[in-house]
């Protein structure tokens, strides 16, 4: 087998595989005993029929496409076994095959491979870096996002529905005195002054007393997702069962302690702005970092194959789909409900898709350059950290770590490298 390379358009690779008729005929034979279990004929048992009867009666083609496959699964992986440089990043496409006849045949396929990448400056630059200031009420809003964490829903019999009140209602929807589907509830829960309604639905159950019936008006937005009642006026009629309100815990010592165990109020609001502080300073380390890539990314140049835009967009959509089955809806569900479809999708997220891949090639190629590495002792410094964080033994926490948790380390430990190098090489202002 002889192979060569010629380069190609948007990082790729035409690959030549050339077969001497040996090598051509036992792909040959290779795809005769992979297939011949389909083959019956008369006076043969099915599965028996001899390769040469199957070629005069199909003509000597018939095990061609079979054959290219054997070759290929065969000899690209000795190639790429041979060739540490050939990097593929996806699938390739068989762009011609001849037979050659006494002489073989060969075989040519498109490889996208990872591309070149010309780097933009990354040192001698000047970055401006952010700073946050943990503020007063940044302190408060804490505080008071712990009240609510700890808020307890109190019923409420002696007065008429308010705002911001939360309401158990039965209501009955109707267009023209038809009933319309979804629009039929009973004990249904609403906070007044959420906005989960149809606009004006909320505003009219301010002053509803327990027990009470009324009809309300309202009308559907133009844009409102059910074609049937885009535009229309509708009368539900509704009937209230229950008032509560949200009764938050008053803040003091005891509060505090029973609620995170901090000693005090005072040690509690330290602990806050110790915790926002370190929040602040990764927030704009992150900032800064991103800004960093960002600039260098723009000023390299790459041309990157369309396997890894596809494969980035096809990740995206995945992820995108388990965020939405944590809530409880399909993708399908999703796409039909605003009218698209997985293509439209994936063309939405392409411009994103091609921003990530090449800030990622960069990234790479600056660390190659860079010759950035993780040793033994890095790893097992972080393995111990780990442990230490757990309260267990760095030995029994690596004994159960796969190659995937190694390098996730190695490379965590890289990436760390990689921004401090950044950021000593450039001025941050």
């Amino acid at each position: 087998m002889k192979y060569t390379f010629e380069k190609g358009e948007k990082s790729t690779q035409k690959l030549t595989i050339e077969l001497n008729k040996e090598e051509w005929v036992a792909a040959n034979d290779a795809a005769y005993e992979k297939t011949k279990g389909k083959y019956s004929l008369p006076g043969f048992r099915k599965g028996k029929v001899p390769k040469k009867v199957l070629e005069s009666t199909y003509g000597p083609g018939i095990f061609f496409e079979d054959a290219i496959d054997v070759a290929f699964s065969k000899y690209y992986k000795e190639i790429l076994d041979k060739e540490p440089t050939f990097e593929p990043v996806g699938m390739v496409s068989f762009e011609d095959f001849k037979d050659n006849g006494d002489k073989g045949a060969t075989l040519v396929v498109i490889v996208p491979v990872k591309p070149e990448v010309k780097l933009g400056a990354y040192k001698g630059e000047t970055y401006k870096k952010n700073t946050y200031k943990v503020l007063k009420k940044d302190i408060d809003e804490d505080i008071a996002r712990l009240q609510e964490r700890n808020s307890r829903m109190v019923e409420v019999a002696d007065r008429a529905v308010a705002d911001g009140d939360t309401v158990l209602i039965d209501y009955s929807g109707s267009v023209d005195g038809v009933k319309f589907a979804g629009g039929t509830a009973e004990k249904q829960t609403l906070v007044i002054g959420s906005k989960t309604f149809i606009p004006g639905f909320e505003e009219q159950l301010i002053g509803m007393n327990i027990g009470d019936e009324k009809d309300i008006n309202v009308k559907f937005p133009e844009d409102y997702h059910a074609e049937e009642l885009k535009g229309k006026d509708a009368v539900f009629a509704i009937k209230l069962h229950e008032i509560k309100v949200k009764e938050l815990p008053e803040v003091n010592d005891d509060f505090i302690k029973d609620a995170v165990g901090a000693e005090s109020l005072e040690a509690y609001k330290k602990e806050v702005k110790e915790r926002l502080t370190k929040q602040n300073k990764d927030r704009a380390d992150r900032e800064l970092e991103d800004e960093i890539i960002k600039k260098v990314t723009e000023a390299s140049e790459v041309v990157i194959p369309d396997a890894l835009i596809d494969n980035q967009t096809e990740r995206m959509v995945q992820e995108f789909g388990y965020r939405l089955s944590y809530q409880g809806m399909k993708l399908e569900d999703y796409l039909k409900y605003i009218g698209k479809t997985v293509d439209d999708l994936k063309n939405d997220y392409k411009e994103q898709a091609e921003n990530i891949v090449k800030s990622q090639l960069v990234i790479e190629q600056i660390i190659e350059n860079e010759k950035l590495e993780a040793t033994d002792e890095e790893v097992e410094a972080r393995v111990a950290e780990m442990a230490e964080k757990q309260g267990k033994k760095a030995p029994d926490i690596k004994k159960n770590m796969g190659a995937p948790q190694l390098d996730y380390i190695k490379n965590d430990i890289i990436v760390k490298k990689l921004f401090d190098l950044l950021k000593k090489e450039n001025t941050i202002e």
